[in-house]
């Protein structure tokens, strides 16, 4: 149905109205238009926009563009790159959920992890892991009302779920619905479906969860900065994850990267675990409380050993991606980034290096080289190439950590986002979109990499 300037339309029972100031019968048609002016399109709910479509829409991308300025005005950003981490701070930012404070994966389902490989999931949901390292990267530039946001979501779970069976993941409103099912009447992205809605890895058991929670909760005790501040209730209400990832560290589970047909001890579930219980240490440390700090300092410190020991491979000389293993996996190049491990340990900086050699293409960084449930990976996972930047910066390898950043910064589209991953040889971004965890990763080395506006000026 037309109007003068508008097109009203139903869908799945929904009235919607498109105003624009362009040709309708054009629009209609499906017609070409040659553009000799700006023109507008405003798609929203079947009311009648007062003004004239032009004015609208100016007004509301000025206001767009003062919000945004105003925000990027509160970021403390590094010297270098300053484009790129204020373009992934603003993804960031518009992967959170105001209402919860959630944090989405992406914003996207069913884009392939690469071509034909039926590795095609539903990321529009929170996962508490990602969601630490995203409000981490946030915090190191000041914007601590998003993780402010993101501690309320997390108290929210925490008090709404059983402890002992948390999800790795959960709705943007902090339900547990994730159920997974295959839309048949769609065909995917270039054709190659399925295209999913909900993620089957919301049944699955990673044990890294615990960690992650209390590793988000423990910047309310030491950042002064906030408005909310830890006190020994909150601690007392960490410490039950503690004795989850304490009890679980050293138990199978799916890791995190999903796997859906195999359980190990995964590496990364145990080391985040250990942070869980080394952080509650630090925090009862904070509070003055000397019997739990010792508790828990013993705890991590058992923990640390063993960990250390169970999953370092004599015959590959580096750390492997799960206990007794023998495969390589990147995320044990986060070891030192969450405190198990000194980037200057002669067995780090091996693993830095055997990790490098075998997983990396280039400036680009496979997750793992073995098959898993839907064969061999033929992408590379966008931020464990900034993982490797990192670590190479952490062992004292600083210029190259640089050339490989900026080259990898290079990778971004005409935006400036990048995806969940990458293929090696021709470059192009796969896998859903925009991917938070690899914007994280721009953030994390930009600020890491960067000279200091006092060096620079």
């Amino acid at each position: 149905r037309c109007g003068t300037h508008s097109i009203r339309f139903a869908a799945e029972g929904t009235d919607y109205r498109v105003t624009t100031d362009a040709s309708l019968s054009a629009v209609l048609e499906e017609r070409l238009i040659g553009l000799e002016r700006p023109q507008v399109f405003i798609l929203g709910p079947d009311e009648t926009i007062s003004d004239s479509p032009s004015i609208l829409a100016q007004s509301l991308l000025s206001e767009t563009q003062s919000y945004w300025q105003d925000w990027v005005r509160t970021l403390a950003i590094p010297y270098d790159w300053q484009e790129a981490v204020i373009r992934a701070a603003i993804t960031l930012k518009l992967c959170t959920f105001e209402d919860t404070g959630a944090v989405l994966a992406a914003l996207t389902t069913s884009i392939p992890e690469s071509p034909d490989s039926g590795r095609n999931w539903d990321y529009r949901y929170c996962w508490l892991r990602d969601s630490y390292f995203v409000i981490q990267a946030l915090n190191r530039l000041g914007a601590t009302r998003t993780m402010e946001s993101y501690l309320q979501y997390l108290d929210h779970i925490v008090a709404s779920h059983p402890i002992g069976d948390l999800q790795p993941l959960y709705a943007i409103g902090g339900g547990s619905d994730a159920e997974e099912r295959i839309v048949t009447t769609l065909d995917g992205f270039l054709g190659m479906g399925p295209v999913r809605v909900g993620n089957q890895a919301a049944q699955q058991v990673q044990h890294d969860v615990y960690g992650a929670i209390v590793l988000a909760t423990s910047q309310v005790f030491f950042d002064d900065r906030l408005m909310t501040r830890g006190d020994k209730a909150l601690f007392e209400r960490l410490e039950p994850l503690g004795l989850r990832a304490a009890a679980l560290y050293d138990k199978p589970d799916a890791g995190p990267w999903e796997l859906r047909g195999k359980a190990s001890v995964h590496t990364f579930s145990a080391a985040m675990s250990w942070a869980g219980c080394d952080r509650l240490a630090r925090i009862a440390i904070r509070l003055g409380l000397d019997g739990a700090s010792r508790r828990w300092r013993h705890q991590a410190d058992l923990m640390r050993t063993r960990i250390l020991a169970s999953c370092w491979n004599a015959r590959r000389g580096s750390f492997v991606g799960s206990f007794g293993g023998d495969d390589l996996d990147a995320s044990v190049l986060l070891l030192a980034e969450v405190g198990l491990i000194s980037a200057q340990d002669p067995r780090f900086v091996a693993t830095v290096e055997a990790v490098g050699a075998d997983l990396g293409v280039g400036d680009y960084l496979y997750r793992y080289r073995h098959a898993d449930d839907f064969g061999t990976p033929q992408t590379a996972f966008t931020v464990c190439s900034f993982w490797h930047v990192n670590a190479l910066a952490a062992i004292g390898k600083m210029d190259q950590a640089r050339e490989h950043f900026t080259r990898l910064l290079e990778r971004r589209n005409g935006l400036g986002l990048l995806s969940e991953d990458l293929d090696p040889v021709s470059g192009m971004l796969w896998g859903n979109y925009p991917q938070t965890y690899s914007m994280v990763g721009i953030v994390n080395s930009a600020v890491r990499l960067s000279r200091s506006w006092e060096e620079a000026l």
